[in-house]
């Protein structure tokens, strides 16, 4: 923060909080519309299974990386019914090809710095950056500052917009890693109780006992 301002002055701090509340909202919305709704057609409460990982949301707040809460949600899921070899396959694929928030962040990243570098970027040109983001996103880690990398290597990559604009975002990206560890870690365990549902691996009385706070009988 100090960098950017000090190279930026102040003004530069608008439109990064404009950039930060814009992917907060993003996230927002893609959490409790996209992942709402597809729990829902699989018959599971979206808020109820927010408050069973509420301990593992807030590892993941305070370390910026979901790869921290790794052992903890892959127990949750178990003990919300979903069967182990499910969870023992889904939960580690997904950290490396299942991350929604690092696509969005590096989504929105590449358009503001279109902006700032005041590049226009056509219909299809937006469209096969953000294809190329969801493939290059899924080499990302889930740990804090990799979907930085992954921006600057896609930058050097597209030669579209000038790589050395990264250092705008300096200043903001470790507030927006919660953001995209904690959007990881929810779409992570909600595909993870969408795969055992599709393949009759889900365990509806221990769902029912988890939701209702009850101790689960912890059997694969």
């Amino acid at each position: 923060m100090a960098f950017t301002i000090g190279e930026h002055g102040l003004k530069a701090l608008e439109p990064l909080g404009k950039l930060m509340v814009s992917v907060y909202i993003t996230m927002f919305l893609f959490i409790f519309i996209i992942l709402g709704t597809i729990c829902r057609f699989y018959k599971v409460s979206l808020w109820q299974y927010l408050k069973f990982i509420r301990k593992e949301l807030l590892i993941v707040l305070g370390t910026s990386s979901s790869e921290s809460a790794l052992p903890g949600i892959m127990e949750r899921l178990e003990q919300l019914g979903c069967a182990r070899p499910v969870v023992g396959l889904v939960i580690p694929a997904g950290y490396s090809f299942n991350l929604d928030g690092t696509s969005i962040y590096l989504s929105m990243a590449v358009i503001f710095m279109a902006q700032v570098f005041n590049v226009p970027l056509t219909l299809g040109q937006q469209a096969s950056i953000i294809f190329i983001l969801m493939i290059t996103s899924k080499g990302a880690a889930g740990v804090t500052g990799s979907g930085f990398i992954v921006l600057a290597s896609t930058l050097a990559i597209l030669k579209v917009i000038p790589t050395e604009g990264l250092a705008i975002l300096l200043g903001v990206d470790r507030f927006m890693s919660e953001a995209r560890a904690i959007t990881n870690l929810i779409g992570n365990g909600v595909a993870t109780i969408v795969v055992a549902k599709s393949e009759n691996a889900f365990d509806e009385e221990k769902y029912r006992a988890a939701i209702a706070g009850q101790t689960p009988n912890m059997t694969s």
